[in-house]
C-alpha cells in the first residue's frame, strides 16, 4: 500500500505516507512487553530505525515527529543492548499497531537458517531485487558484487525475505576472516553439521532452497579456494546459490555462476535516501557528488563540503574520519585493526563508540560491532606504519591479560602486526587455539609463516593441514621442510589422506628407523593405535589382531624417561586388552586388566570403561547383557568427558542388534563438536560418529557417510574409508 492511503480515526482523517507505514510495520515486529523494559534493542532506537529503512537518520526526524503527533508512535528513554548510555527509542502504540496490520503484509511461509539480517527496506534497488530473485528461482547461480558500501548485503538480505514470502527455505552463512567450509555449513545447516563440501553439498540438495553466502571477501586466503569450492560443489545441486562479495572477486576461475554488479543508485532513486522536506536540489547534489553510493549518502553531514564525482573514499577520509572526536578516533582505530568484529566490553577504548554509531560509521551483527568495510579500509589504509606499530603492541598488552582461546587467537594476530616476530609464544600458544579453532589457529600460522618461514612453524602449519585433510596445503609445507625422519613421517601421514597406504607404511618404516629411541616408540604405539582405529565398527580380523598384538610386544620402552616409559606402557597395555577381548582371550584380557589396575589404582575411572566393555563384549543378550547396556547408559549420562560418553555410545550401538530407542536418542543428541580436532583418537571417533548417523538415519545416510569417508580420511584410516566407499556405492 503506498502513500496517500486514508486511515480513519476518531476526530479527522489522516493521510500516512509510506515511509510512515514502513516505520510502524517495522516497529509492530517488537514485542509489547519492550515498551516497559528496562534493556531494550537496539533496533527501537533512531540508528536502528535508519538502518532497517536504509535511510539517513535525519530522514525520519519529520515522519517520527508526525506519527507521534497523531498517537500511532511513543517514545522514551531507554537503556540500548549495546550501548553505553540511555537512548531515545520509539514504541508503536495500538492504535500504531492497528494502522499497520491494515497494510496487509504478505506473511513469510519459508523457513530460514543461519544469521540472516532482520528485513530492511531498501531504496532504488527493486529492479536488481527482482533480477536476482527471478534468476536464482529459474536455477541460476549467481555472485553479487560491488564496492564496499555500495548495498550487497542489503539486495542479498532483500532477495532472500522475498523468496522466503514465496515458500522457498533460505541458509545464510556470513563469513569474517576465520571462516572456513566447516564454519558456513554451521550457520546454513546448525548443530551437528558436516565439515567436507561433498557431505554439505548432499545435506543441502533440495529444491527450493537458497543458499546465501555473504562477505566472501572477508575469508582468509588460507580458506578461500576450500570455500570456492564448496560453493562449486552446491552450485551442481537443486539448490540455488547467491555469493556476496566486495570486488575484486576472491574465487579464480569460479564455475557454475553468473556474475551481477551493483553500481551506485541514479540520483533520482538515491534521493529517497534524504529526508523528504530537503530542497531538492541540494538533494541532488548530494546524491550526485557521492555518485549513488548509499552509505556514502548515510555517512553525510549538512555541514560538509561535497566531494567531487567519483570521490567517495576521498570523502570518508578527509571530512567523515576527521570530523571525530579524539576519542571517537580512538575507538575507531581499535576497531579497524581487529581482525574480527568485536563486542563492546571487549573494546579496550569504548568512549566514542556512541560517536561512531551516531554517526553511521558501525555496522552490527547481534551484539558484535565493527566498522563498516569502507571506513573500515580507508582508515586503515590512512594510519602510518609506525602509529599501526603502537597501536597492535597496545591490544598485544590488553589481550595477554584476558583468557580463552578467543584471547590468543586475538593476540596473535596483534603480535604478528605490531612487527614482533616471536616464533616461540607461537609455538606454545597456537596449539591453545588449535583446540578450539584448528581454522582459526590455520590463518594465524599462514600470517606467521609470511613474516618467518622457520621449521618449527611450518611443521605445525604442516600438521594442521593434515588434521583438517588438507592434502595440498600440507603438501606445500612438507615440501619445504628439511630431509630427515620427521619430515618423512609427515609425508607418510599426507600419503594416508590421499588413500595411498602402500607408500605410507614404506615411508614410516623408513622414517622409524632413523628416530631416536624415544621418538621411535611413541611413533610405534600411535601406528599401532591408529591400526586398531583404521576399521569400520564390527569385529576385527584375527589375523590383523594377531599382528598388533606382536607389534605390542616389539616396542622397545627401555630407554624413555620414567615417566614416558610409564605412559608407554600404559598404552601397549590398554591396546592389549581391548585385542585380547576382540580375540576372545578373556585369560589374557583379565591378567592385562590386573595389570592395570596394579598402575592405575582400583578407584581410576577408566577402569570402570574397560570393565564395562568386557561386559558389552560378552554377547548381546540375555539378563547380563541387559545390565551391562543399563550401566552403559548410567555411564554415558553421567560422564562428563565427551570422548568417554562417545566411546560407551559406540560400544553399546556395536553390542546391539537392535539398538534401543535411548541409545539411538544419545547418539543423535550428542555434538560431535565437543571434540577436539587436533587430537587423531578425536578425529577417529568424530569419524565413527557420522559413520553411525549414517547407520541410524537412512534417510541421512548420503550425506553422513561422505562426511564419514572425508573424516576417516583425515584421521588417516585408509582401510575404513575404503570399506565404507564401496558401502556407499551399494546403496547408490
Amino acid at each position: 500500500m503506498g502513500a496517500g492511503f486514508d486511515l480513519h480515526f476518531a476526530s479527522r482523517r489522516t493521510v500516512i505516507s509510506q515511509r510512515q507505514l514502513d516505520i510502524l510495520a517495522y516497529l509492530s515486529g517488537f514485542a509489547r512487553d519492550l515498551e516497559d523494559s528496562w534493556d531494550v534493542p537496539r533496533g527501537l532506537s533512531l540508528v536502528g530505525l535508519a538502518e532497517h529503512l536504509g535511510v539517513v537518520r535525519s530522514a525520519l526526524n519529520v515522519p517520527l515527529k508526525s506519527l507521534q503527533d497523531e498517537g500511532l508512535v511513543s517514545s522514551r528513554t531507554a537503556h540500548v543492548i549495546g550501548a553505553s548510555r540511555r537512548r531515545k527509542v520509539f514504541h508503536v502504540t495500538q492504535k500504531g499497531r492497528e494502522a499497520s496490520e491494515s497494510e496487509g503484509v504478505r506473511p513469510q511461509r519459508g523457513r530460514s537458517v543461519g544469521p540472516i539480517p532482520d528485513p530492511m527496506s531498501i531504496q532504488g534497488r527493486d529492479g536488481i531485487v527482482e533480477r536476482v530473485s527471478a534468476g536464482l528461482s529459474d536455477g541460476t547461480n549467481l555472485l553479487l558484487e560491488g564496492l564496499p558500501g555500495i548495498g550487497k548485503t542489503s539486495v542479498a538480505c532483500a532477495v532472500s525475505h522475498s523468496m522466503l514470502k514465496g515458500g522457498w527455505q533460505v541458509r545464510w552463512a556470513t563469513c569474517n576472516t576465520d571462516s572456513d567450509a566447516s564454519a558456513v555449513a554451521g550457520m546454513w545447516i546448525g548443530d551437528r553439521a558436516p565439515a567436507s563440501s561433498e557431505a554439505i553439498a548432499a545435506k543441502v540438495d533440495s529444491k527450493r532452497t537458497l543458499l546465501v553466502l555473504d562477505e566472501a571477501q572477508q575469508v582468509s586466503s588460507r580458506h578461500v579456494a576450500a570455500i570456492q569450492r564448496l560453493i562449486e560443489d552446491c552450485s551442481e545441486t537443486s539448490a540455488s546459490v547467491l555469493a556476496v562479495t566486495r570486488a575484486p572477486n576472491p574465487f579464480s576461475g569460479l564455475s557454475g555462476f553468473d556474475s551481477v554488479r551493483l553500481e551506485g543508485l541514479e540520483p533520482s532513486l538515491a534521493r529517497g535516501l534524504l529526508p523528504a522536506e530537503m530542497d531538492e536540489e541540494e538533494a541532488m547534489d548530494v546524491c550526485r557528488a557521492m555518485d549513488g553510493h548509499p552509505l556514502g549518502i548515510k555517512l553525510w553531514s549538512p555541514e560538509d563540503d561535497l566531494p567531487g564525482a567519483g570521490a567517495v573514499q576521498e570523502y570518508v577520509e578527509s571530512t567523515v574520519i576527521r570530523r571525530l572526536s579524539e576519542d571517537g578516533t580512538s575507538s575507531l582505530d581499535e576497531l579497524s585493526i581487529s581482525p574480527l568484529a568485536l563486542r563492546i566490553e571487549e573494546i579496550l577504548d569504548p568512549s566514542g563508540v556512541e560517536e561512531l554509531d551516531d554517526s553511521a560509521i558501525l555496522r552490527w551483527s547481534g551484539l558484535e560491532v565493527e566498522p563498516h568495510h569502507l571506513v573500515r579500509n580507508v582508515r586503515r589504509a590512512s594510519i602510518p606504519d609506525e602509529r599501526a606499530s603502537e597501536l597492535h603492541s597496545k591490544m598485544v598488552e590488553a589481550w595477554s591479560s584476558r583468557e580463552g582461546t578467543r584471547a590468543r587467537r586475538m593476540e596473535a594476530h596483534h603480535r604478528l602486526e605490531s612487527g614482533t616476530e616471536d616464533s616461540g609464544w607461537l609455538t606454545e600458544y597456537v596449539p591453545e587455539i588449535a583446540s578450539e579453532d584448528t581454522s582459526a589457529a590455520a590463518v594465524v600460522l599462514e600470517q606467521a609463516i609470511s613474516m618467518m618461514p622457520e621449521e618449527a612453524l611450518v611443521e605445525m602449519a604442516a600438521d594442521i593441514a593434515l588434521e583438517r585433510g588438507e592434502a595440498e596445503i600440507a603438501s606445500s609445507h612438507i615440501e619445504s621442510l628439511s630431509e630427515g625422519p620427521s619430515r618423512d613421517l609427515r609425508s607418510a601421514r599426507l600419503a594416508r589422506v590421499k588413500g595411498d597406504w602402500k607408500l605410507a607404511e614404506a615411508l614410516e618404516s623408513s622414517a622409524v628407523s632413523d628416530l631416536e629411541p624415544g621418538q621411535r616408540a611413541r611413533a610405534q604405539i600411535s601406528s599401532l593405535v591408529r591400526r586398531y582405529d583404521d576399521r569400520l565398527p564390527g569385529n576385527i580380523s584375527e589375523k590383523l589382531a594377531e599382528e598388533l598384538m606382536a607389534g605390542t610386544d616389539s616396542v622397545d620402552l627401555s630407554q624413555l624417561e620414567a615417566d614416558d616409559r610409564a605412559l608407554g606402557s600404559l598404552a601397549l597395555d590398554l591396546l592389549r586388552h581391548s585385542l585380547a577381548l576382540e580375540l576372545g582371550d578373556l585369560e589374557a584380557a583379565s591378567r592385562t586388566r590386573a595389570s592395570l589396575e596394579d598402575r592405575m589404582g582400583p578407584d581410576d575411572p577408566r577402569l570402570y570403561s574397560l570393565d564395562l566393555r568386557a561386559r558389552l563384549s560378552a554377547g548381546s543378550e540375555g539378563d547380563a547383557f541387559l545390565e551391562a547396556l543399563e550401566s552403559a547408559r548410567s555411564h554415558i549420562d553421567s560422564s562428563d568427558d565427551p570422548m568417554d560418553a562417545l566411546r560407551t555410545i559406540h560400544l553399546s550401538l556395536e553390542s546391539c542388534t537392535e539398538p534401543p530407542d535411548w541409545l539411538i536418542e544419545r547418539h543423535s543428541s550428542f555434538d560431535p563438536g565437543s571434540l577436539r580436532d587436533d587430537l587423531a583418537s578425536h578425529r577417529r571417533a568424530a569419524s565413527h560418529w557420522w559413520y553411525w548417523r549414517g547407520v541410524l538415519e537412512r534417510d541421512d545416510r548420503l550425506s553422513s557417510w561422505k562426511e564419514a569417508i572425508q573424516r576417516l580420511r583425515t584421521a588417516e584410516c585408509t582401510q575404513a574409508s575404503k570399506e565404507l566407499i564401496g558401502k556407499l556405492s551399494k546403496e547408490l
